[in-house]
């Protein structure tokens, strides 16, 4: 039976239930009554059940898309304004024991290097990430107890928030590790980590099991209930994500919101991101071999569908998908980018040969993370590297009352320009600098709260006269 606030996953992520929905979903999708009222409670910004949302993105009336699309903008700028999230992911080990048939770090394969960076190593790769003006990382290792224990993570974690070099300072540390137990979660928060983040891959039990025939991820209940586990140990900023192209995307989709009010039915509390990775190739993986590939249009589709389900949390696109694809998808609700990016263990510091490569998957979009950020202020955004309502402890349930409320914008937009003015001064080259000065002129009259601004202007003054730096409200 399926029941949202059970903690079987098998219950709270019903086939059952799925395989129903898309059978509603087909049935109505010229149903353009039911799609007028279902994009009508969109526009409440309450957020829309995996049925509601399962009509949208079958629907294939060319005005009702283009509907939803406009609604997923609106509700972009309704709750996150025109900030983009800035980050990089930090590859620490790709030593594994799972069989995963989609990742490279798979047991069977022997020719790709196998590295694990030591404390020193780190160091050296975080004053890269620095230097190049990074303030958030998302660290990434393959499941492997004895070379990846929990012990090693939280080593990392401590040495990469102790490195302070000259102005750089990473100051969130978002983890994205195998599925673990409720007391490895609570180190994990007790070590100060951001968002805990760990892809579902596919909600299709069985393609599950086929897609990890060995190893401990092979165990589709303990992985997909590992969420559960995370906030039973006191994190409580989770984030989901599906590989598209394993399975069919539809089922995908609603499984993936399935979760989401899952989460908020037992925790009161929905994901602090979602997701959206697309297979691409890898070292010995090829993407053709999978045979649910979705094109680039249907991509966008879906991730306007996800914004105006859930419309409070935030989305994560990543250099997985190429610059092209990336414009098309920022405006219908993308709220987090990564930029400059590695998918090696290491290769900040110093790039690997291309001979003894050991990335995850290929990068698409190659840029440099002074090119990324250039690119998003010509095109009307403000990146922002603000890790504020983490360090003030607007986390969970704390956050999501603040971006409801709409007072997100005395909170968040300050703090994105004040960011923004660190990275210009500090690591931006000459003409990104000019650009960025202008938008932060212009974007403080933004700023609702006309003592907010008038403080924001002072911090963002000492910022470039006095060398101060992480102000923040």
């Amino acid at each position: 039976m399926y029941d949202p606030k059970s903690m079987k996953a098998e219950e709270f992520i019903s086939d059952e239930e799925i395989r129903e929905t898309l059978d509603y979903a087909e049935k109505n999708k010229d149903n353009l009554e039911l799609i007028d009222s279902i994009i009508e409670k969109a526009k409440l910004r309450k957020g829309l059940s995996h049925r509601e949302a399962s009509v949208l993105l079958a629907c294939e009336n060319e005005e009702k898309i283009q509907e939803v699309y406009d609604l997923a903008e609106q509700i972009k700028k309704d709750f996150y304004g025109n900030r983009i999230v800035m980050f990089a992911p930090l590859y620490l080990s790709n030593y594994c024991v799972n069989g995963c048939l989609y990742c490279p770090y798979h047991l069977k394969n022997k020719h790709i290097p196998r590295k694990k960076l030591t404390q020193e190593e780190i160091k050296n790769e975080v004053i890269a990430l620095q230097d190049m003006g990074h303030k958030r990382l998302a660290i990434e290792a393959g499941e492997d107890p004895i070379n990846n224990p929990i012990e090693y993570i939280l080593e990392c974690i401590n040495t990469i928030y102790s490195i302070k070099h000259k102005n750089g300072a990473i100051r969130r540390v978002n983890v994205n590790i195998a599925a673990t137990t409720v007391e490895n979660y609570r180190k994990l928060h007790e070590a100060g980590i951001g968002t805990y983040i760990l892809f579902q891959e596919t909600y299709h039990k069985e393609s599950y099991e086929r897609l990890h025939p060995t190893g401990p991820k092979h165990n589709y209940a303990y992985h997909t209930e590992a969420m559960d586990r995370a906030m039973e140990g006191g994190i409580d900023d989770v984030g989901l994500g599906v590989l598209f192209g394993l399975e069919l995307y539809k089922y995908e989709f609603a499984g993936l919101l399935m979760h989401a009010e899952h989460l908020e039915a037992v925790h009161g509390v929905g994901p602090h991101t979602i997701s959206v990775p697309r297979v691409k190739h890898a070292d010995d993986i090829d993407p053709d071999e999978f045979d649910n590939g979705i094109s680039d249009d249907t991509f966008a589709k879906i991730c306007a569908c996800i914004r105006v389900a859930v419309p409070y949390t935030g989305m994560i696109i990543s250099t997985r998908e190429s610059k092209a694809v990336r414009e098309k998808v920022i405006r219908l609700g993308v709220s987090q980018i990564s930029g400059g990016s590695k998918t090696s263990v290491g290769g900040y510091y110093e790039p690997e040969p291309e001979e003894e490569s050991s990335e995850q998957f290929d990068v698409s979009d190659k840029r440099t993370l002074d090119e990324v950020v250039r690119w998003l202020m010509e095109i009307g955004y403000i990146p922002s590297f603000c890790t504020a309502c983490y360090r003030e402890g607007r986390t969970g349930d704390r956050f999501m009352s603040l971006c409801k409320s709409g007072q997100i914008q005395n909170c968040c937009h300050p703090n994105a320009l004040m960011t923004l003015k660190e990275y210009l001064v500090d690591y931006a080259s000459p003409e990104t600098r000019a650009i960025g000065e202008k938008l932060i002129e212009k974007e403080l009259d933004n700023i609702p709260k006309e003592k907010v601004r008038q403080i924001a202007k002072e911090y963002l003054e000492s910022i470039e006269k006095d060398g101060k730096r992480d102000f923040r409200f």
